[in-house]
């Protein structure tokens, strides 16, 4: 037999099966629509002028850009995604997407989303945005999470910085503002995931994932949860507290603050299986309505003072 008919027999092209949805999908819609929302305030915070349409662009880039990492990021794990119910059901376990498709998928929504920003806004923006990508993929999916506990810790640095992204989108530089941002959010990743994985212990420990509560123990878990948590309160009450924005701001702040430390408290009480179950599920649930609103108020914050110049003049 000749080796243009072996070839021949041996290619049997896949025809996939994936829809418009398992793509969707790839792209983490959910964790894209937390950093379309912190890149706006981001953006709405910073200082001059910026043509909407450049807004637009950065926004849609830093946006393609999250989804990019997650769809490298479910390339990378669709093992261990399989192996965790919580994730079964996700497009490359699922055998609708394979892993080599999501990672084209992925370097392709990665480069042209990079490098559209640079080119378009500024290269400042781009390369932090390619920073952003490279941290999450490379420092945390490859890196971090299967080998250390402090993965969550480490690696919500990448979710914390399309805010600084997006300001650097507008100034084309990095200040103290879009800092706190991150922090922000830094401080705020590991209270939420560690809640997440105090209930989902069980798939982690099947995955083989180091996640706190399988390596350090559920009780260190809720210690951990309510220090950062404390940290979390001081954190966010920064920048009324430096004077970059006013006490509602600051008043917000504190009360969803106080949310956050009784929830977080009660994670810590409450160890009792079913308990702990209830307690853990509801500071997870609070943490991301914590969030939005906290952000949502410094948006509000920034558009009032926009628009108060053309109310007094009137």
């Amino acid at each position: 037999m000749s080796v243009l008919d072996q070839n021949a027999i041996d290619l049997n092209p896949r025809i996939s099966e994936a829809e418009v949805g398992d793509y969707i999908a790839l792209l983490k819609p959910r964790v894209m629509s937390l950093v379309i929302f912190t890149a706006l305030v981001g953006m709405a915070m910073a200082p001059g002028h910026f043509h909407p349409v450049l807004a637009i662009t950065s926004l849609l880039c830093i946006a393609v850009g999250a989804g990019a990492s997650g769809a490298l990021n479910m390339a990378l794990e669709g093992d261990i995604d399989a192996k965790m119910s919580r994730t079964a059901n996700r497009p490359i376990p699922r055998g609708r997407i394979t892993r080599p498709e999501a990672t084209a998928f992925g370097m392709t929504l990665a480069f042209f989303s990079v490098m559209t920003l640079g080119i378009l806004v500024n290269w400042i923006a781009g390369a932090l945005l390619a920073f952003t990508i490279f941290f999450y993929v490379v420092i945390y999916t490859m890196g971090l999470k299967r080998w250390t506990a402090q993965n969550i810790v480490i690696g919500g640095a990448a979710g914390a910085l399309p805010p600084v992204v997006a300001w650097a989108a507008v100034t084309g530089t990095v200040d103290v503002e879009p800092l706190l941002l991150f922090a922000i959010i830094f401080f705020w990743t590991p209270p939420h995931f560690w809640a997440l994985a105090l209930f989902r212990s069980d798939d982690y420990a099947r995955a083989g994932i180091p996640m706190l509560p399988n390596v350090a123990g559920p009780d260190a878990t809720r210690l951990q949860i309510l220090l950062y948590t404390i940290v979390l309160i001081a954190v966010a009450a920064a920048p009324w507290a430096l004077g970059y924005f006013d006490a509602v701001y600051g008043i917000v702040s504190l009360i969803l603050g106080a949310g956050m430390l009784v929830l977080a408290t009660n994670v810590y009480i409450r160890r009792e299986r079913s308990q702990s179950l209830r307690a853990t599920r509801k500071l997870f649930a609070f943490s991301i309505l914590y969030l939005f609103a906290l952000f949502a108020t410094l948006l509000a914050e920034v558009m009032v003072r926009a628009l108060a110049p053309m109310v007094g003049g009137a």
